[in-house]
């Protein structure tokens, strides 16, 4: 399925200025209602700070993954998912985590994999002012690029430790710059796009999925598949080698259980001196060698 918006579908009207008739809004959240109910999969996505180009050939990408993706205004979002609430009533759990920018995405995908392609599209950003610190941002002591010049009062004067030292801008000590959850002025996030400071995760991210009447938060989403493959391997090494020391006989357990018992056997034998066709050789070999040691003391 195409993953154009609901909202890209509409006629156009005569006036760039005329906004959509009550029955027009009605149409579209009706479409949007009825792409809703053909996915057993819903999720919301947050897209602030995504340029539109990029957002376009994200859309794009999606599409190629069979991932239906629909950007139209949040209370369109809401009228679809009440009115789709009425047949699968879990449905309204989606509509409190509508809000700021949000794209509805419906697929046919498990809500695992599909917060991995969407993770895909994230990248570190410089922050260009007046946006939220989403984590505490520090620079760090040592040499910068710059030469010696203004530079140096002008990140004095947002709050950097510049010096110059051996002819070249230093930062003097680890700092905080700004505190998470802390607007970024403007002559702060302008320094640190010069430093390459990139505090800003912009993308799409997958807030919340519904799965059949499963609600996924993107907490329990964010999986990492590599650390869970080698934590199931080690798992299993352990399982194994428990279930041998313990004689735990299993369809994997008992070819290592066979080895192990006739190594005690094969051991206890030629401890012994029992003579087999496995011990006789290494019997002979063994009284070789006793006899030449004693040969030896004789001379």
């Amino acid at each position: 399925m195409a993953a154009a918006s609901v909202e890209e579908n509409a006629p156009h009207h005569k006036h760039a200025g005329d906004s959509p008739s009550r029955k027009e809004k009605k149409r579209l959240a009706k479409a949007l209602e009825k792409e809703i109910l053909a996915h057993p999969v819903i999720g919301l996505v947050g897209f602030r700070g995504v340029p539109a180009s990029n957002l376009q050939s994200m859309r794009r990408d999606l599409a190629e993954r069979k991932h239906s993706f629909h950007v139209v205004p949040n209370s369109r979002i809401r009228h679809a998912l009440e009115a789709a609430g009425k047949e699968r009533p879990h449905l309204k759990q989606l509509e409190k985590h509508v809000s700021d920018q949000t794209a509805v995405v419906l697929t046919d995908a498990n809500p695992f994999l599909l917060y991995k392609e969407l993770e895909k599209t994230r990248s570190k950003v410089p922050p260009k002012g007046g946006e939220i610190a989403p984590e505490d941002v520090w620079v760090y002591a040592g040499e910068t690029s710059f030469k010696p010049g203004p530079i140096v009062g002008e990140m004095q004067h947002a709050g950097f430790p510049a010096a110059i030292e051996k002819g070249k801008v230093v930062l003097k000590k680890d700092t905080l710059i700004v505190k998470k959850g802390a607007v970024i002025h403007r002559e702060v996030a302008q320094m640190l796009a010069r430093l390459e400071v990139k505090p800003l995760t912009v993308g799409l991210m997958l807030r919340v999925a519904m799965d059949g009447e499963t609600l996924y938060a993107s907490d329990v989403l964010a999986v990492d598949f590599d650390a869970m493959l080698q934590n199931m391997v080690l798992a299993q090494a352990q399982a194994l080698g428990l279930a041998t020391h313990v004689a735990f006989p299993t369809p994997q357990t008992i070819p290592r259980l066979l080895a192990k018992a006739k190594r005690q056997a094969l051991a206890l034998a030629l401890e012994r001196g029992f003579i087999s066709p496995d011990t006789i050789t290494p019997l002979l070999s063994k009284a070789a060698r006793q006899g030449s040691a004693i040969k030896g003391l004789t001379n």
